[in-house]
């Protein structure tokens, strides 16, 4: 049985469409050999773990986002998405045009970066930990005296590894080695000219646009912006009046849940515990205010 709110995707497959790929969040199809379907359920994960669970909506506001995101940076740089509506998926019939509508993206195939490409405006989160016992953050030498969460002089670009499993912190010169100069360098002045993109325009909406992580592809040769960009799900966002240097401050994500499970006797790994509904509720609405904010689509997604 479904919950009409909540689509979590783990045992239901799309008819006709075959399915390559599932992950935390996403679960993604194949439609022809230039394009894919890229479906986000209202499944959250805390500490690398998938919590039986879901989110109501959060699937749609996600899709809200990173599609509006898509549509106001691409001047910056291209990106895959193709279309977001549900009519442009064929086949569906009308009981899974209703339960997807809101939540697909289709998009150009693209061969992904083995890097996922992280951008930091303050010292806060691993970046915090790793300066308090080096005074750097992946490698970048950063001022002494930083307090946690305070802003850095200029955002710095620290990479990961692109991982099933953990993603591994790897110096610049390590992803230039794993990409290649080209590639290394149209994504890291992507990167950065998104990260002031969305700094400038958030800023406007009083959310503080702290840390985020971007993806990159390639399509013949030409590299473009995938999977998602500047959701609650990939970024740090933090209300303005609540921030302050000193603390780590309350955000627009799944902080609630990380709080909550943290209080519960749970040893961070498989499987999840079960988790209160009235928890699930908050965190929902985190989702839907940070939504409204940027794209002003509340009715959209809770329609």
């Amino acid at each position: 049985m479904h919950n009409d709110n909540v689509f979590l995707g783990r045992d239901d497959k799309i008819p006709g469409l075959e399915q390559i790929a599932s992950g935390k969040v996403r679960d993604i199809y194949a439609m022809d050999e230039e394009h894919l379907l890229f479906v986000t359920t209202d499944r959250i994960s805390a500490f690398d773990v998938v919590m039986n669970e879901g989110i109501p909506h959060k699937g749609q506001v996600l899709t809200s986002i990173a599609a509006w995101w898509f549509q106001e940076t691409q001047d910056i740089i291209p990106n895959h998405l193709v279309s977001a509506s549900i009519d442009d998926v064929p086949g569906l019939d009308d009981t899974w045009k209703d339960r997807l509508d809101g939540r697909i993206l289709v998009v150009k195939r693209c061969q992904p970066t083995t890097v996922e490409w992280v951008v930091r405006g303050y010292v806060v989160g691993s970046g915090w930990k790793e300066y308090q016992q080096s005074q750097s953050i992946c490698g970048i030498e950063l001022p002494a005296g930083l307090s946690q969460a305070e802003v850095l002089p200029e955002p710095i670009m620290t990479p990961t590894t692109k991982d099933d499993t953990h993603d591994e912190p790897i110096t610049q010169a390590q992803a230039r080695e794993r990409v290649g100069d080209e590639t290394f360098d149209t994504c890291l002045n992507a990167s950065m000219a998104l990260f002031k993109r969305g700094t400038e325009m958030l800023a406007e909406l009083n959310i503080i646009l702290a840390d985020t992580k971007f993806e990159f592809g390639t399509k013949d040769g030409e590299v473009m912006l995938i999977d998602e960009v500047l959701t609650p799900d990939s970024s740090r966002f933090w209300p303005a009046e609540d921030y302050r240097v000193g603390i780590s401050p309350p955000s627009y994500d799944k902080q609630i849940l990380r709080d909550y499970l943290e209080t519960l006797d749970w040893d961070k790994n498989y499987p999840a515990p079960s988790l209160d509904p009235a928890v699930l509720a908050k965190v929902g609405e985190r989702y839907m205010e940070v939504c409204e904010k940027i794209i002003n689509s509340t009715s959209e997604v809770s329609s």
